[in-house]
């Protein structure tokens, strides 16, 4: 899903696909890709900038300015946290509660101990401040045990922020490498890639969280953008929609 105006575009990324560059090895990115995209078309790129960033496996709507202007009115708009963000989540376990807030500072795990992952982050009082309040959509059981569907509201927007915490309610997200059952998944994964093992432990072969929703004060009246939950998470889920 791709919506171009004047102004603006809003693409729904797939995973696992980066956003901007990186400075390991040349490999496709969402940037480069809409440019591309841009120019067949015959339209300026050359003002294209990112103002929602997703890790590379999370899939969902990521907003583009395509003006300066545009860039700073949305820029303003975030950090006046006005930018509304919801995501779905498939979660390991039955959480008791229907609702919860989580309000845990994060910071890099590298900073306070040893950490084998350089990215990691962890919950921290010396972190920066982080919250993401949490609604449970649907609990659900299949041959892999009891799951639950989560709506995620990050208030926030550090590293990671959903996925630390949901592990600090217990309630990892399917198929985290990271944040998961161990971050040995994620190393092995590194180095040698997707494996029956790993599949054994995480179920999905990228973790399941999607950015299913945006929502943007505007002076016409706000803009709104949707996106449903990949087909792969709903056959996990047995569900039709989300």
């Amino acid at each position: 899903m791709v919506e171009v105006v004047k102004d603006w575009l809003v693409v729904n990324k797939p995973a696992p696909l980066i956003v901007h560059p990186t400075n390991d090895r040349p490999e496709p990115t969402l940037l480069g890709e809409v440019k591309t995209w841009l120019s067949s078309r015959g339209e300026d790129c050359a003002t294209l900038s990112i103002l929602n960033r997703l890790d590379r496996e999370t899939s969902g709507l990521v907003l583009m300015s395509r003006t300066r202007e545009a860039a700073r009115r949305f820029g303003r708009a975030m950090e006046r946290r006005e930018v509304q963000k919801e995501y779905l989540a498939i979660v390991s376990g039955w959480p008791e509660w229907d609702r919860q807030r989580v309000a845990e500072p994060i910071l890099r795990q590298g900073e306070v101990r040893e950490s084998r992952i350089w990215i990691k982050q962890v919950a921290h009082p010396d972190g920066r401040d982080a919250a993401t309040d949490f609604e449970v959509l649907r609990r659900f059981e299949n041959a892999h045990g009891s799951f639950a569907v989560v709506r995620a509201m990050p208030e926030t927007g550090r590293t990671h922020q959903i996925r630390v915490h949901l592990g600090c309610l217990g309630h990892p997200i399917v198929g985290d490498k990271i944040y998961g059952p161990s971050e040995d998944c994620y190393l092995e994964f590194i180095e040698t890639g997707w494996s029956r093992g790993l599949e054994e432990l995480l179920y999905l072969p990228r973790h399941a969280l999607h950015a299913s929703r945006l929502a943007i004060p505007d002076e016409t009246g706000g803009l709104d953008w949707s996106s449903s939950m990949p087909s792969a998470f709903r056959e996990f889920c047995e569900i039709k929609s989300c």
